[in-house]
């Protein structure tokens, strides 16, 4: 309870400073990693907690279900938004050559790691989170194209990335069994898959339609309806993993297959969902600041951080330059998404996975990887936001009117 307490209290205060905080690109992640560190390190630290149970894996799944489910129903205008073109050559070009790309580095800064091992980083590290440089999809200054693609793209990535991991981390924990099974184990997995798939698609629709029939009929009200599609995750994530699902998948696909629905629902439909949310993803970068007193508590290998630097740049940079090729986009434009490539919760979640269902050694390497990605991610990132967004916006001051005569 104490732990709550603290989290609570800590919170509190970044609400009451969170505009001031703003202006030094101080986020709500970088703020609650900071407290967990300070408040979870060393050899008798005033907090701990117990990261590797069953109720703590079920609680970063739910986190992460929560999220695609709201990134999915949120995109702007549809499935793809209304830059279907950059969002395509992003989601279809750019990601598979970044995740060719982070598997490739970590072949040449882990040599010694398992092939699968170096697989499962790569979709460890490649996912997007907006929320360390989420003021850059709010910001006026920054164009307001870029800010859909982003947006857009950040609700599809780590949704489609899900299944890969999750074959990935599959096949790694085979490949520690004497007689392998990876045809058995990738099997399972895409059952897995399907099973998740399924449930979402049947609950996302079902429960878009029903919700709004009610409300066209005039049978409910906004504060049930509110409550009606916080539900949906829940059921989708709990229903596909009774069946042998993975939940956090279904979840992404019922947030996929109620959006239109959603969008024919009363304003502030899913703010309660979005709230609880945002409020778990709060509590859960505190509880990263003990994975990072953890990951780094015995030293760190310096190609750990060369590592994390490349994934935060050419991995991603250069697949979306190359992805936009020939888009007529400027420059600096392909730049600012090719760098608007944060990584966090999804990253986490993926690293915490691995921890819980791979041998010590393997769990705590990819630990140790992602943790460093995240907290420069988190760094870079959100001190990055502002400095950005000042540049667009001088460039909008100064260039000249179109004549309209």
């Amino acid at each position: 309870m104490l732990a709550v307490a603290v989290i609570a209290g800590i919170l509190f205060v970044w609400a009451l400073l969170a505009h001031r905080l703003a202006r030094w690109s101080i986020t709500a992640p970088i703020a609650m990693m900071a407290a967990g560190i300070a408040l979870t390190g060393g050899s008798d630290p005033p907090l701990h907690f117990d990261l590797d149970t069953a109720t703590f894996e079920h609680t970063v799944e739910v986190i992460l279900a929560l999220l695609l489910f709201v990134d999915a129903i949120e995109v702007p205008g549809g499935i793809l938004g209304r830059e279907k073109g950059l969002v395509l050559r992003l989601i279809g070009g750019a990601l598979p050559l970044t995740l060719c790309a982070a598997f490739l580095a970590a072949l040449a800064f882990f040599p010694d790691q398992p092939g699968w091992i170096l697989a499962v980083l790569a979709t460890v590290v490649v996912p997007l989170d907006l929320a360390p440089a989420s003021a850059v999809i709010r910001d006026s200054r920054i164009p307001a194209r870029l800010r859909e693609v982003l947006n857009v793209e950040g609700g599809l990535n780590d949704g489609i990335l899900s299944p890969v991991f999750l074959l990935c981390i599959a096949a790694s924990a085979e490949s520690f069994v004497r007689a392998a099974d990876y045809a058995g184990a990738l099997l399972e997995a895409v059952q897995a898959a399907a099973w998740a798939v399924a449930t979402g698609l049947v609950i996302g629709y079902a429960a878009g339609w029903l919700l709004r029939r009610s409300w066209a009929c005039g049978w409910t009200r906004p504060s049930a309806l509110r409550l009606g599609v916080l539900t949906v995750p829940v059921a989708a994530y709990t229903l596909s993993g009774a069946l042998g699902g993975n939940g956090f998948v279904a979840a992404f696909v019922a947030g996929v297959c109620f959006a239109p629905a959603a969008r024919r629902l009363p304003e502030g439909a899913v703010e309660m969902t979005d709230d609880l949310a945002a409020l778990m993803t709060i509590a859960l970068w505190f509880l990263f600041g003990q994975i990072v007193n953890d990951a780094f508590w015995d030293g760190f290998n310096f190609s750990v951080i060369l590592y994390a630097l490349v994934a935060l740049t050419l991995v991603r940079m250069l697949p979306v330059l190359i992805a936009l090729a020939g888009t007529g986009m400027k420059l600096t434009d392909k730049l600012f998404l090719g760098w608007m490539g944060p990584r966090g919760v999804t990253s986490i979640v993926f690293g915490s996975l691995a921890v819980i269902e791979l041998p010590t050694p393997s769990g705590d390497f990819i630990a140790q990887v992602m943790t460093i990605t995240v907290m420069l991610s988190i760094v870079l990132h959100g001190l990055s936001t502002e400095p950005i967004s000042r540049r667009y916006g001088r460039v909008r001051e100064i260039r000249p009117a179109v004549p309209t005569g």
